[in-house]
């Protein structure tokens, strides 16, 4: 598999750089290295262990290199107007950012930049320069080396020191085309000193043919700033969603990811969070609802390098059918790293007995004066509570509703973005009675 794509690099690699920019092209064949020598990760690879990604790297996808424009309008295909969510509204077509129409995004604060990758590298390229590739070129992850390599284009934010965003940034990945096709983009976010900004991703998909797309988004965060990353998926089964986020974050920062699922094919979210000044707080959440032959593999690493920090995860699942879960969590912690507090916990439900479930916390701790814990537990809906509500009049479908829904509860207090945390709760029960069987333009809206 990895050899059609190290010949097909070669032969083309000067088209790749020509339609892409200056400061990607600099790493560019440094990554190329990488992946030649890595190759895409199988189970073999310890932190691939639960998630066989062959049969999907397999499928003979196209790529775009020329940067051909796909028939869509995405602001027509996809209309976000929820009551209570005003965001700045942005799209990327598989792996290229769609000219923006929207007039509420002329309303950014003075400094704020929101573009494309290309763009922003040609017109602020000592700015990207100084963070692109900071994190994802220390990386030996195959799909990372792979992106470096064949990325051309993406999305970028940058919020300048003392800059709080009024309203959330939306942005919506659309996957379109006519034949199987493979879509790398590389995001970058910046959020300077005492800065303040959320962003809500949606993935979908448009077409029913295979789709694979290969995500690598770095975020730093500065002294005394506030991020919120929100992922939610729902694509339909044939599609490969396999998607690295690279998080940096300074003194004081405060961080939150939440990652939810709610329909897919084959996901692999990785999520890294590397804490390198005192007082940082980070939480990490994620919520998966998977059913049929549905695949979702969550795997996070965060890194106390620095003394007094915090950090926080809570991941949850309910699989049906023959569906595959699987979630590592890392928590590791420096020696210099005293009064560090770590916690994570996975919790999970399985509906039906061919289900599966792996969970694998790690702790790798090297200081003395920390508090950290990790839990997990794996089992069925309570029986003495089904009970207990039949008992009562309420009938059984409507009892095990109830039941998974509070269940899921705690993941979606994490969102702090309320209007869209009432319209989680919402799409979560949608997706639990069995409402919410695919894509159909952007779910936030339906």
């Amino acid at each position: 598999m990895e050899q059609q794509y190290i010949d097909l690099y070669k032969a083309h690699r000067g088209m790749i750089k020509e339609h892409s920019a200056a400061v990607m092209n600099a790493s560019r064949d440094e990554a190329f290295a990488r992946f030649a020598r890595l190759g895409f990760p199988t189970t073999k690879i310890e932190n691939y262990k639960y998630t066989e990604l062959k049969p999907s790297l397999e499928v003979d996808y196209g790529l775009n290199f020329r940067r051909l424009d796909f028939p869509v309008d995405p602001y027509q295909a996809f209309q976000c107007d929820v009551p209570g969510i005003d965001s700045f509204l942005y799209f990327v077509v598989n792996d290229g950012f769609y000219p923006e129409t929207d007039d509420r995004n002329k309303e950014l604060p003075e400094g704020v930049i929101i573009c494309s990758m290309k763009e922003a590298s040609e017109k602020y390229p000592e700015l990207v320069a100084t963070y692109y590739g900071k994190q994802s070129g220390k990386k030996d992850d195959g799909l990372v080396a792979f992106n470096g390599a064949f990325a051309q284009d993406g999305f970028f934010m940058y919020v300048p020191k003392n800059v709080e965003l009024p309203r959330p940034v939306q942005l919506i990945n659309i996957m379109r085309s006519d034949v199987d096709f493979m879509a790398n983009s590389h995001d970058l976010i910046i959020i300077e000193e005492n800065a303040k900004a959320q962003l809500l991703v949606c993935d979908h998909t448009q077409d029913d043919v295979r789709f694979l797309a290969n995500r690598v988004t770095e975020v730093f965060v500065g002294e005394y700033a506030t991020y919120d990353h929100y992922k939610l998926e729902n694509t339909h089964n044939r599609m490969t969603n396999l998607m690295t986020l690279l998080i940096d974050q300074q003194a004081s920062s405060n961080v939150i990811s939440n990652v939810i699922t709610l329909h897919n094919g084959v996901t692999r979210n990785t999520i890294e969070v590397a804490l390198n000044g005192k007082h940082c707080e980070t939480e990490l959440c994620g919520m998966v609802i998977a059913d049929k032959n549905q695949t979702v593999d969550n795997f996070t690493s965060v890194l106390h390098n620095m003394p007094e920090c915090h950090s926080d995860e809570l991941f949850k699942y309910v699989l049906d059918d023959v569906s595959k879960g699987a979630f590592t969590g890392r928590l590791f912690v420096e020696k210099d790293a005293q009064k560090t507090r770590a916690y994570q916990t996975n919790r999970n439900i399985l509906l039906h007995p061919s289900a599966k479930m792996r969970t694998k916390p790690q702790l790798e701790i090297f200081a003395d004066d920390v508090k950290c814990s990790h839990g997990a537990t794996i089992g069925q809906l309570d029986d003495n509570a089904l009970f207990y509500m039949r008992s009562r009049g309420i009938p059984y479908n409507e009892a095990r509703l109830l039941l998974m829904n509070a269940f899921m509860a705690d993941v979606l207090e994490y969102i702090r973005i309320f209007a869209l945390r009432d319209r989680m709760k919402m799409l979560v029960e949608k997706r639990l009675r069995g409402e919410l069987s695919k894509c159909e333009g952007c779910v936030i809206c339906q």
